[in-house]
């Protein structure tokens, strides 16, 4: 099949290979001349995973039009925060016909949108239509080893078991294994809520704190992204899957993890400004623990660890002060609240 993968960040390099991999014609949107003449020339992205070689069946554009063309399925794989504006941008390619209500479209993005507590698949279904198309693909899956082919595996969950098997056969590989799931609320805000608690983590680590610590704010958040889960419709066994645990594991604990490295550089006294910066990178963590907040307050969910990262991200909370908040609260059971 021919693949528009609208994106060619990391992760959409990385998935252009494995859909490669697979066989399949992987066309990449991408928005800098620089990443499409290298990708075509060179077989390499300079700008992300600039190491790794992709295959000869992986192409780049700098048209969606082009990206577009043909295609017989699309993967989006933006910034959840450029989602509504990349839907948007998509709408008048995506009109009547064959590439039109029928496209299957997998959205890899992962947040909330801000303002509105949209999910990724609820913001492209809110510009374009036809939810039952869309599906999400959400796992422990860091581009830099995906790329390379280390053995991983993902989630694929949609409102339609025929998009959502479409694309388990798309992506799946003996190293790249894809399960599905119906329970795309889970999946996405599992997705989202993560990266919060990776903040978190580095944050701990930023400020010199240990293993023991970072594995409290890891089941403790799992503990509040379930709660969160549960309260917006999804399932909390979800949240001890792939999308979830797995997820938070690799996220939390991984060195290739943008989020806990954006934790450790506000430890050390950085910005969000920095952290872009440097790493050309954004970090879903920061502008989801706004968006779960407000989900939160208008569900009457418990999230303390989430409270205090939007505390110190965005209203310039003390992050020492804000660990000796979380360490004073009163004790309770384990799994209050689920």
């Amino acid at each position: 099949m021919r693949v528009a993968v609208i994106g060619a960040g990391s992760w959409g390099t990385a998935l252009a290979q494995v859909l490669a991999g697979n066989g399949h014609e992987a066309v990449l949107w991408a928005r800098r001349e620089e990443v499409a003449r290298g990708v075509n020339e060179a077989h390499r992205n300079p700008r992300y995973l600039a190491d790794a070689t992709l295959h000869a069946s992986v192409t780049a554009t700098l048209s969606q039009a082009e990206a577009l063309s043909g295609a017989q399925a699309a993967c989006v794989v933006t910034p959840s925060k450029y989602l509504r504006e990349t839907a948007r941008g998509l709408a008048p390619l995506l009109g009547a016909g064959t590439r039109g209500e029928g496209l299957p479209i997998v959205v890899c993005s992962k947040g909330v949108e801000e303002g509105s507590g949209l999910l990724p698949i609820d913001v492209m279904a809110d510009v374009l239509g036809a939810r039952g198309r869309f599906a999400v693909l959400s796992g422990p899956n860091h581009a830099e080893e995906v790329v390379r082919g280390v053995p991983a595996a993902t989630v694929v969950a949609s409102p339609s078991l025929d998009a959502a098997r479409l694309f388990q056969d798309l992506f799946a590989t003996e190293a790249f294994r894809t399960y599905t799931s119906d329970d795309v609320c889970g999946v996405e805000l599992c997705g989202a809520f993560k990266n919060v608690i990776a903040i978190a983590v580095g944050l701990s680590y930023g400020m010199g704190f240990g293993d023991n610590t970072a594995a409290l704010l890891l089941t403790r958040g799992l503990a509040e992204m379930s709660r969160l889960v549960v309260a917006c419709g999804g399932q909390a066994l979800t949240c001890m899957g792939l999308a979830g645990a797995g997820d938070m594991v690799a996220t939390c604990m991984s060195r290739h993890s943008r989020n806990r490295r954006f934790g450790e550089m506000l430890a050390a006294g950085g910005t969000l400004a920095d952290f872009a910066a440097k790493t050309h990178m954004v970090a879903e963590g920061a502008v989801a623990c706004k968006s779960v907040a407000r989900l939160a307050e208008e569900r009457g969910v418990e999230l303390p660890i989430a409270q205090v990262v939007r505390g110190i991200v965005w209203e310039g909370l003390d992050a020492r002060a804000a660990a000796e908040a979380l360490a004073s609260r009163p004790l309770t059971t384990e799994f209050h609240g689920l």
